[in-house]
């Protein structure tokens, strides 16, 4: 049951509950809407019975003021509702730790950035989903955390940043169908900076009879990757998403941001498909 809280500048609907339309069926006592209508970024997200996350000593998000964020939306998708149409309630939720503006604790900001592709899986194959931006802001992003998401035909999810010379790093790598939390960076010291490029990878596995489309619904195929940042100072990524066609119209290998004519080294094309034993 994946649990998501975005952050939006204007909301689509003045109610406090409302069916976003995503993963939902036609019949609905709520009234439908988008989930917001304007400004969206990805705050937290949880999935798979995931512990909770806890954020390094001086980081904090913003929200409210000046930030660009208004509203706080929490979006809960369901797998099976058997249970509520026979009476049961949840208490599904989020609990967050809220400072004041003028806080001494927090000096440096939080930012998610989230990679994902749209595409297909063929049946009886296996796919890599691939995504790729370079980064055009002239800022320092000091990662700390990373998320995989896929529905069930996800092996591994991975995330690299690439530096103009062509040097690969992983930022994280991670079975997408363990628990579905925020998972400590490799390499802690590492910074991303302008014109380097964030690019990730989700291979699947499509062990059906159909081909699979990406799409909202728990028959669809998701490929997301999650990474999450501070910078110090007050100013975070403008641009929050990154995100490709996915295949059969997109790969690593055919696009031009890729330092060296999109080429990719083999031993990163292994890593970026290959877990370790601790991620097994």
């Amino acid at each position: 049951m994946p649990t998501l809280v975005p952050g939006y500048h204007e909301r689509d609907t003045p109610r406090i509950v409302w069916d976003c339309g995503e993963m939902a069926n036609s019949k609905t006592e709520y009234v439908r809407a988008p989930t917001c209508a304007s400004g969206s970024e990805i705050i937290y997200a949880w999935a798979m019975d995931a512990p909770a996350l806890v954020l390094p000593e001086g980081v904090g998000f913003k929200v409210g003021g000046d930030t660009g964020v208004n509203y706080l939306v929490l979006q809960v998708h369901y797998a099976n509702v058997d249970k509520f149409l026979n009476g049961a309630f949840d208490n599904s939720g989020i609990i967050l730790k809220l400072l004041p503006q003028n806080t001494q604790k927090v000096n440096k900001r939080a930012g998610v950035l989230l990679l994902g592709t749209g595409g297909m899986v063929p049946n009886k194959s296996i796919e890599h989903m691939e995504t790729a931006c370079m980064i055009d802001e002239p800022l320092e992003l000091h990662p700390f955390a990373f998320r995989t998401h896929t529905h069930k035909l996800g092996k591994v999810v991975s995330g690299f940043r690439i530096t103009p010379d062509g040097r690969w790093t992983l930022v994280g790598r991670h079975n997408p169908l363990k628990p579905q939390m925020f998972y400590p960076v490799k390499d802690k010291e590492f910074v991303i900076r302008e014109n380097d490029v964030m690019a990730a990878r989700c291979t699947m596995d499509n062990f059906l009879d159909h081909i699979v489309r990406i799409g909202s619904t728990g028959d669809d195929e998701m490929c997301n990757f999650y990474m999450m940042y501070y910078v110090d100072g007050d100013r975070i990524l403008e641009k929050k998403y990154c995100f490709s066609p996915g295949p059969p119209f997109y790969y690593w290998q055919s696009d031009p941001i890729i330092p060296n004519d999109g080429f990719v080294p083999k031993a990163i094309d292994i890593e970026a498909s290959r877990l370790s034993e601790d991620e097994l």
